[in-house]
């Protein structure tokens, strides 16, 4: 028994739609990996030693910034739909490669606060209201996920059971256990970039494929608690569920 004997076949249509998006999130991090010709945990061996040592320093400030600026644009932009998303952020990828390491670095907060909004967007799309504590926390969650470039070993199925509660006095905590996570999803972007000009195509590349993967994953990751809270079922029964629909597809 999982918990989720009595959905509606409705729900049950949807989870298999979600299992699809699921699978379709890191497709094109493959896709970009083959075209460099590298394996993702080879990436961050280019990176210098100096830029690893201060990468989750620089992780949890571009999430502090992000928090600030996404919430502070709501009331001034609305939500942009996915493909004008991934299309400012291939190109601020692209603008961050050209110049190698320092504009990339320059260039990470920036990336980080649009896919913090696109993320948000999603959340609104699926009924939530971005400004509140727990919907923020739950947006701030998502960043919890393995990564375009990173194989699939289950993390991300442990993320999307997670409960995240979140308050004015606890923001800097949540950002902070994010962030070791988060540090190596983006040094792998950061090294794409590294050398300049050739970084240009890389981080059009990466960029592409980090927002593309995180707007999979929150558009999963919203799904669930929506039909968690429609059902009335646990949502770690619902990520039990769509774990055995992901088995079952595979073999």
């Amino acid at each position: 028994m999982t918990g989720t004997e009595l959905i509606s076949p409705n729900t049950a249509l949807e989870l298999d739609v979600l299992v699809q998006r699921y699978r379709r999130a890191g497709g094109v991090g493959i896709q970009v990996l083959n075209l460099m010709g590298t394996q993702a945990e080879n990436l961050l061996e280019h990176l210098p030693d100096g830029v690893k040592n201060r990468l989750e320093t620089a992780t949890e400030r571009a999430l502090a910034i992000a928090m600030d600026a996404a919430s502070q644009s709501r009331g001034r932009v609305g939500d942009a739909p996915g493909w004008l998303n991934r299309a400012v952020t291939t190109a601020m990828g692209a603008a961050g490669g050209f110049g190698g390491l320092p504009s990339a670095l320059a260039e990470l907060p920036v990336t980080t606060t649009v896919l913090l909004r696109a993320i948000q967007g999603i959340a609104a799309e699926h009924g939530f209201d971005p400004e509140d504590a727990e919907i923020r926390a739950e947006c701030l969650a998502v960043f919890a996920a393995a990564g375009p470039l990173e194989h699939d070993d289950g993390a991300n199925m442990a993320f999307l059971s997670a409960r995240v509660t979140l308050t004015g006095a606890t923001v800097n905590a949540m950002i902070a256990r994010i962030a070791p996570r988060l540090a190596t999803v983006l040094g792998q972007k950061l090294a794409a970039q590294a050398v300049p000009v050739v970084g240009a195509v890389a981080g059009a590349a990466t960029n592409f494929a980090y927002t593309s993967y995180y707007q999979e994953i929150a558009h999963v990751h919203f799904a669930l608690l929506r039909l968690a809270r429609a059902e009335g079922i646990p949502r770690e029964a619902l990520v039990n569920d769509l774990r055995l629909r992901l088995a079952i597809t595979t073999r």
